[in-house]
């Protein structure tokens, strides 16, 4: 009885997170929540065609399990020794191979064709808005915009909330980096990324996007996000001990809030290529 009880309440508070999702969702916040469920919610038309598909699939994946699982069972029930002592001495059908062959090619094909509409769609970069440049370290990541000033920063996992206080932003552990990558809201972004030392790979799930950052080479990819709000990501490249410490904190706001921030970080954020006076510094 106490194993019931505790079942039932188990299953209770999992399925009010579950329909509490949507509260979390009010929030603009593009990460993982405890008890989630489901593709990270969507803040970009490219993702939201990814979690449109994906649902799909699953329906199409139910579909043919439990069609198997009917032949199985009428199998199990119609053929065993009890219900059917002389089992008949048929080796072929003709129609039945071709059928067991051609429907699953059909399947395939149904899949692949939005399958390839979708993957080309996030691979072929739209004229962009803007660029802003990814360059991966061990173990964080540096950002330039050579669109607004050419200039260059670096962003840390911030390891304590305080360390962020006075900001007017959240905490997210593991998630939160002391400075941010900062974009206009509904514009297309184009992303280049590259890495100083060894692999990583450059990925935001509320976004779609996810692409490898190689040394000596530029890769590109791009994103549009559809609502203002807060997007995590993380290094998804295992690229050293540190690997899980170098998070992505992307920021979507209003064009004006936008521009306010470049003129800001143009003061606050070194040119690329500016040599550092380190005697500036220290004053």
């Amino acid at each position: 009885m106490c194993i019931i009880k505790t079942f039932i309440l188990s299953l209770s508070s999992g399925l009010t997170i579950f329909f509490a999702n949507t509260a979390f969702s009010a929030e603009n916040m593009g990460a993982a929540h405890p008890w989630g469920l489901n593709l990270r919610e969507a803040f970009s038309p490219v993702m939201a065609e990814m979690v449109s598909f994906h649902n799909g699939l699953i329906w199409l994946i139910t579909i043919i399990s439990l069609f198997v699982l009917a032949l199985l069972a009428v199998i199990v029930v119609k053929f065993n020794t009890k219900a059917n002592p002389k089992p008949s001495r048929t080796t072929h059908n003709t129609f039945l191979e071709i059928a067991w062959t051609a429907i699953p090619v059909l399947i395939l094909v149904v899949m692949a064709v939005p399958s390839f509409k979708l993957l080309y769609k996030s691979d072929v970069i739209p004229e962009a808005h803007m660029t802003v440049k990814a360059i991966g370290h061990q173990w964080y990541w540096s950002y330039e915009y050579p669109d607004h000033g050419n200039f260059t920063y670096d962003a840390w996992m911030v390891q304590e909330k305080e360390e962020i206080e006075g900001e007017n932003r959240p905490f997210t552990r593991l998630l939160t980096t002391d400075t941010r990558v900062v974009v206009p809201v509904g514009k297309v972004i184009k992303v280049q990324m590259t890495s100083s030392d060894v692999l990583h790979s450059w990925a935001v799930p509320s976004l779609g996007v996810k692409k490898d950052a190689v040394p000596g080479r530029l890769n590109e990819l791009w994103f549009q996000a559809d609502r203002e709000g807060i997007f995590y990501g993380q290094c998804s490249e295992l690229c050293g001990t540190n690997h899980g410490y170098m998070p992505i904190e992307v920021h979507a706001v209003s064009e004006e809030e936008f521009l306010a921030w470049i003129e800001e970080a143009k003061e606050n954020y070194a040119k690329v290529g500016e040599d550092l006076n380190l005697a500036k510094v220290k004053e």
